[in-house]
C-alpha cells in the first residue's frame, strides 16, 4: 500500500508539473503568435512610408527637369527672336547712312545680347546638372539606406523569430519528459528529434546573429557617408548659405556675444563695455571647452535616462548671481550644444541649421534651398 500510495503521489506531482509546463507552452505560444502579429502591422507602416517617400522623391525629380525645360524652351525662344530680329536688320541696306549707322549700332547691340544670352544658356545648364546630380545621389543614398534598414528589420524579425522558435521546442521537450518513461523508445525517438530540430535552430540563429552585425556595420557605413556629405555641403556652400537665409550654418556651442554686450552696456561706459564683453565672453568660450567641466546630470524620463543641466553647479550658480540670467542662459545653450554635437571635443563645429524652426536642417531642406537660389540667380540674370 505504501508502494501504491509513493506512485499515486509521484503521478500527481507529475501531474502537476505537467500542466504547469502546459500553462507556460500556452502563454508562450500566445505571446509569439501577438509579438508576429505586431512585428507584420509594423513591417506593413514601414513599407508603405517608404515608398510615399519614395513617390515624393520621383516627383521632385519631375519637377526639376520640367522647370529646366520650361526655362531651355524660353532661351531658345529669345535667341530664334534675336536671330530673326538680325536677319531684318541684314535686310535694311537701301538706308540713309545716319540710319546705316543706327542699324550698325543695334547689330552690335543684339550681338552683345546675344552672347550674354549664350552664356546664361551654358551657365543654366551647367547650374541644371549639378542640382540634378545632387538630387540625383540624395535619391540613391536615401533608397539606400532604406533599403538596408529593411533588410535589417527582417534580420531583426527573423531573429527574434528563432529564439522565440528555440524556446518553445525547450518547453516541448521538458513536457515530453514528463509525458513518460525515458526508457521508453518512442519517447527517446521523440526527445532525439527535438534535440536535433533545437541544434539547427541554434546554427540558425548563430547564422541571423552574424548577418545581424554585417547590416549593422553597413547601416553605420551608410550614415558616416551621409554625415560626410553634410560636411562636403558646409563647406562647399558657405557662401550661399551665409546671411539672413533660413537655411544656414549654425557654429554649435559658439557663444552669442549679444548677451555679453547688453548686459556690460548696463554696467560701463560704451567703450569700457565692449572690451569687458568680449573679455567675459572669451573666458566663459574658454570654460567651455575644459573636459573636466561637465555640469549635467541624469534624470529617469519615461523610463528612459536623460541628461539634462545640472542647476546646482557651482559655476553656473555664480555666474547667475554676477552676471545675470542673459549671459547664464547663453552659456547653458552653447553647453548643450556641445554636449549634443560634440560632447568628446568640447570644440565649436559647423552645422547645416534651419533658423526658422530651431533644429538641425535635412538634407532634403538644404536642397530645396539650394535649388530656390538657383532660379532666384536665374531670373536676375535675365
Amino acid at each position: 500500500s505504501n508502494v501504491v500510495a509513493n506512485l499515486a503521489n509521484k503521478i500527481d506531482m507529475t501531474n502537476e508539473n505537467l500542466d504547469e509546463l502546459r500553462y507556460k507552452y500556452n502563454e508562450n505560444a500566445l505571446s509569439l503568435s501577438r509579438m508576429l502579429e505586431e512585428k507584420d502591422r509594423l513591417h506593413n507602416v514601414f513599407v508603405e512610408e517608404s515608398k510615399r517617400l519614395q513617390m515624393m522623391s520621383q516627383d521632385n525629380v519631375w519637377r526639376i527637369i520640367e522647370e529646366r525645360e520650361k526655362l531651355n524652351d524660353e532661351l531658345d525662344a529669345k535667341k530664334k527672336e534675336l536671330d530673326s530680329l538680325r536677319k531684318e536688320l541684314n535686310k535694311r541696306e537701301a538706308l540713309t547712312e545716319s540710319e546705316r549707322q543706327k542699324l550698325d549700332e543695334d547689330k552690335k547691340k543684339n550681338d552683345e545680347r546675344n552672347k550674354l544670352l549664350q552664356l546664361a544658356s551654358v551657365e543654366q545648364k551647367k547650374a541644371d546638372e549639378s542640382v540634378l546630380r545632387l538630387v540625383e545621389e540624395q535619391k540613391r543614398e536615401k533608397e539606400d539606406a532604406l533599403h538596408k534598414i529593411l533588410q535589417l528589420e527582417k534580420k531583426l524579425n527573423d531573429k527574434q523569430k528563432v529564439e522565440m522558435e528555440i524556446e518553445e521546442l525547450n518547453g516541448k521537450l521538458e513536457v515530453m519528459k514528463h509525458l513518460g518513461d525515458e526508457d521508453d523508445e518512442a519517447v527517446k525517438k521523440k526527445i532525439e528529434d527535438m534535440n536535433q530540430e533545437l541544434g539547427e535552430k541554434v546554427k540558425e540563429l548563430e547564422h541571423l546573429e552574424i548577418l545581424n552585425q554585417t547590416l549593422i556595420t553597413k547601416e553605420r557605413q551608410s550614415n558616416d557617408e551621409l554625415q560626410e556629405a553634410r560636411k562636403e555641403l558646409i563647406a562647399g556652400l558657405s557662401e550661399m548659405l551665409a546671411g539672413q537665409s533660413h537655411i544656414r550654418i549654425k557654429r554649435m556651442g559658439d557663444l552669442d556675444q549679444k548677451p555679453f554686450l547688453d548686459t556690460c552696456k548696463l554696467r560701463f561706459p560704451l567703450e569700457e563695455a565692449q572690451v569687458q564683453a568680449f573679455t567675459l565672453c572669451s573666458l566663459w568660450q574658454e570654460n567651455l571647452k575644459d573636459p573636466n567641466w561637465h555640469p549635467f546630470k541624469v534624470i529617469q524620463k519615461d523610463g528612459n535616462p536623460e541628461e539634462i543641466i545640472d542647476e546646482e553647479d557651482e559655476k553656473l550658480q555664480n555666474l547667475k548671481e554676477e552676471w545675470g540670467i542673459k549671459i547664464h542662459d547663453c552659456v547653458v545653450t552653447a553647453l548643450k550644444e556641445l554636449n549634443e554635437y560634440n560632447p568628446s571635443g568640447r570644440y565649436v563645429i559647423s552645422e547645416l541649421w534651419n533658423k526658422k524652426e530651431g533644429r538641425k536642417a535635412t538634407l532634403k531642406e538644404v536642397f530645396a534651398f539650394i535649388l530656390k537660389n538657383i532660379k532666384i540667380r536665374k531670373r536676375k540674370r535675365t
